[in-house]
């Protein structure tokens, strides 16, 4: 049998012994030789499992490509043998063999979409876990009220209220990736998720008002059914029916 030539660079884990924390510095990356790890995040506390690696299956290179932090942690799912790569080996295993680099890409690419679709997923069932929370305490969406006095904007779905009682308010819906919401956030009345994380802008000026797709938004912005151009202000009335993607919701000022 031919030698390992990685045998020097083999470290063993014990099952439950983590191998790197998200957020570390790190200079190394790891391919599984026997066993299995676990990588994961932590959201709010929970913990997002991200992909199990198993033998032959690699990780941590992104801290060797971009000299970045951990961008999650690492843990033995088992008793794991796992060889650790530094930056020199890496370079000298990419230069030698074109096809480690090929099959590299291609499984990063699979992982990341894997990710992305998993961290998506868990944002959104915590989304709408809190908004069920915010329905039984009276409310469906930040920024919303079954009663809004002076103007405001009203779900043609359900008569929420969503008061614009700022000089310029954002009407999008949740980002689960920067964790950030819009100052109307459409998410729980956008079952088909046709709204845009930032999508469109209603502006208060003298004059009245005017609503104002960002430049970027999907599935068009419409008032009364027209579709207005992306960065153009379009004024609005009392009474006007703006659909944001596929949500209908009404402008009110009295």
């Amino acid at each position: 049998m031919g030698k390992n030539p990685f045998k020097s660079f083999v470290v063993k884990y014990a099952g439950g012994q983590s191998v790197f924390h998200e957020g570390d510095v790190g200079a190394t990356m790891y391919i599984v030789q026997s066993g299995r790890v676990c990588l994961f995040r932590e959201l709010d506390g929970a913990r997002t499992v991200l992909g199990e690696m198993q033998k032959g299956d690699f990780f941590g290179e992104m801290s060797i490509l971009e000299g970045l932090p951990r961008s999650s942690s690492a843990e033995a799912s088992e008793n794991s043998e796992l060889i650790e790569i530094n930056s020199s080996t890496f370079d000298k295993m990419i230069r030698g063999n074109i096809e480690i680099a090929i099959r590299m890409l291609r499984k990063l690419s699979i992982r990341l979409r894997e990710s992305e679709r998993k961290l998506t997923e868990n944002a959104a069932a915590q989304v709408s876990a809190a908004a069920q929370s915010a329905v039984n305490a009276g409310a469906v969406n930040r920024g919303a009220s079954d009663e809004v006095d002076g103007v405001r904007l009203e779900a043609a779905e359900n008569g929420v209220c969503f008061a614009l009682d700022r000089v310029e308010t954002l009407i999008g819906r949740y980002d689960p990736v920067t964790e950030q919401s819009p100052d109307i956030d459409l998410t729980e009345l956008d079952l088909k998720r046709s709204v845009s994380r930032r999508h469109a802008r209603v502006l208060k000026s003298e004059t009245g008002y005017t609503l104002v797709e960002e430049v970027g938004a999907l599935n068009g912005t419409f008032v009364n059914g027209i579709k207005i151009d992306a960065g153009q202000p379009h004024p609005i009335v009392d009474g006007d029916e703006i659909g944001i993607g596929v949500v209908k919701i009404i402008f009110r000022e009295s």
